[in-house]
C-alpha cells in the first residue's frame, strides 16, 4: 500500500510534466494561425518552459534537501496550474511566453522530487525498477500529448486543453501533498544553506562532471527541443504529412521514447554486469542518436517514421548520464549533481528550441505557407556539429577517469 501511495502521485506529476512539455508540437498550427506567430516566436514561447525549468533547478535541489519532496513538488505544481491557466487566456506572444515560463517553473521538481522520494522510501535494489516506471510515466505523458490531444481538439480548442491541464496540476498537487505518507523522521537535510551551496560549487568544479556534461547537454538539448516542438513542423513541412498523420507520427516517436527508456537502461544494466561503465554506454547511445539525425538534415523522406522512431529511441541515451554522474560524488551530493546537470541540459534545450526557430525564420516561407525545409537543414546541421564536438570532448578529456 505504501508503495502505491508514494509512487502513483509522483508518477502522475511527471506524467503531467511531460504532457505540458510536448503539447505545443500538436497545437503549433493553431497558435500560428490564430496569433500570427513566426517560427522564432513559436520557438521562443515554447522554449520559455525550458529556461524557467533550468533556472529553478539549483533552488529546487536545495528545497528538496531542506523541505522534502512531498512539500516541494506539491507547492511547485501550483505554479504549473497558474501557468497553464495564464497560457489559456493569453492573446499575444508575451502572454504565451509568461504562461509557458510558469509551467516550466511549476514542473521543474517533478522528476527530481520523485527520485529523492524513492531513495527515501524504497530499498536500493528496487530503485532501478521504480525509476524505470517513473520514466515510463513521463513517456505516457508524451504519448498523451500527441493523438489524444489531437482528438481533444475536436471537442475544444487549444485554450480548453490548457484549462484541463491547469485542473490536472491542481489535482496532482493535492494528491502528492495529501496521499504521499509523511516520514516518521525528518526528510530535511542536516546541512546549513551555506554548506549546501558549497556542495553546488564542488559539483560545478569537478573534472568528472565536465567530462560527461558537454556531450550530454548537446544531445539532450537537441532531443528535448525537437521532440517537444520541431518534430511536428518537420513532419508537416519537410515530409508533407497532413495534421492527422503528424499526430500519429508524434505518437510513434513517443512510443519509441518509452521503449528507449526501458531498452537503453536495460542494456546499460546488463553491460554493467560485464564491466562496461554506464558513461561509455551513454556515449555509444548518444553517438547513434547523432547519426540518426544525418538523414533528417539531408531532408530525407524515405522511411520517415522509422527514422523518427530511432530518433525517439536513441534520444533517451542522455538519461544515462543521470546514473553515471552521481557515481563520482559522495551520496549526499547526488541531488545537486543531477539538478546541476538539469540546469545545463534545459538551458541548452531553451537555446536550441529558440535557435532552431530563429534559423528557420531566416528563410522565406513556402508557397503553401509552411516553413522552408532549408531552415530545418541548417538548424539540424549546426546541432549535429555541436553534438559531435561534445562526443569528441568525452573521448579527448582524460583528466578525470570514468
Amino acid at each position: 500500500m505504501t508503495t502505491a501511495r508514494v509512487f502513483v502521485p509522483f508518477a502522475l506529476g511527471y506524467f503531467l510534466s511531460y504532457l505540458m512539455r510536448v503539447v505545443n508540437a500538436v497545437i503549433a498550427p493553431d497558435l500560428v494561425r490564430e496569433l500570427g506567430l513566426t517560427a522564432a516566436d513559436l520557438g521562443l514561447l515554447t522554449s520559455a518552459n525550458f529556461l524557467a525549468f533550468a533556472a529553478a533547478q539549483i533552488p529546487v535541489g536545495i528545497m528538496l534537501d531542506r523541505f522534502g519532496p512531498r512539500r516541494t513538488e506539491a507547492a511547485m505544481l501550483l505554479f504549473a496550474a497558474a501557468g497553464a491557466l495564464w497560457f489559456s487566456l493569453a492573446d499575444s506572444a508575451p502572454g504565451l511566453i509568461a504562461g509557458r515560463a510558469l509551467i516550466g517553473l511549476g514542473t521543474s521538481a517533478c522528476l527530481m522530487a520523485a527520485i529523492k522520494a524513492y531513495v527515501m522510501w524504497f530499498p536500493g535494489p528496487r530503485l532501478p525498477l521504480i525509476n524505470g516506471l517513473q520514466m515510463t510515466a513521463g513517456g505516457l505523458g508524451a504519448i498523451t500529448g500527441t493523438v489524444p490531444v489531437e482528438i481533444a481538439l475536436d471537442f475544444t480548442d487549444w485554450r480548453g486543453v490548457f484549462v484541463i491541464q491547469a485542473a490536472m496540476a491542481l489535482a496532482f498537487a493535492a494528491a502528492i501533498y495529501f496521499v504521499v505518507p509523511r516520514r516518521k523522521v525528518s526528510d530535511s537535510a542536516p546541512e546549513t544553506l551555506r554548506q549546501q551551496l558549497a556542495g553546488v560549487g564542488r559539483v560545478f568544479t569537478s573534472p568528472f562532471f565536465w567530462r560527461i556534461v558537454p556531450m550530454t547537454v548537446a544531445s539532450q538539448s537537441m532531443f528535448l527541443a525537437t521532440q517537444s516542438l520541431w518534430s511536428g513542423p518537420w513532419l508537416k513541412d519537410v515530409a508533407g504529412l497532413d495534421r492527422d498523420a503528424v499526430a500519429n507520427g508524434l505518437l510513434m516517436i513517443a512510443v519509441a521514447m518509452v521503449a528507449g527508456f526501458f531498452g537503453i537502461g536495460a542494456i546499460a544494466e546488463r553491460l554493467g554486469r560485464l564491466g562496461v561503465k554506464t558513461a561509455h554506454v551513454g556515449f555509444a547511445g548518444m553517438a547513434l542518436f547523432t547519426l540518426v539525425q544525418v538523414p533528417m538534415t539531408m531532408l530525407s523522406t524515405a522511411a520517415v517514421l522509422p527514422m523518427w522512431m530511432l530518433f525517439g529511441f536513441f534520444g533517451t541515451a542522455g538519461i544515462l548520464a543521470y546514473a553515471a554522474l552521481p557515481q563520482g560524488f559522495p551520496p549526499g551530493l547526488a541531488g545537486r549533481v543531477v539538478t546541476g546537470l538539469n540546469v545545463l541540459s534545459f538551458a541548452g534545450a531553451f537555446a536550441t528550441q529558440w535557435g532552431i526557430g530563429a534559423i528557420i525564420n531566416l528563410f522565406e516561407p513556402t508557397a503553401a505557407g509552411g516553413y522552408a525545409p532549408e531552415g530545418y537543414q541548417w538548424a539540424f546541421a549546426i546541432m549535429i556539429a555541436l553534438q559531435a564536438a561534445g562526443l569528441a570532448w568525452y573521448l579527448a578529456y582524460r583528466k578525470a577517469a570514468v
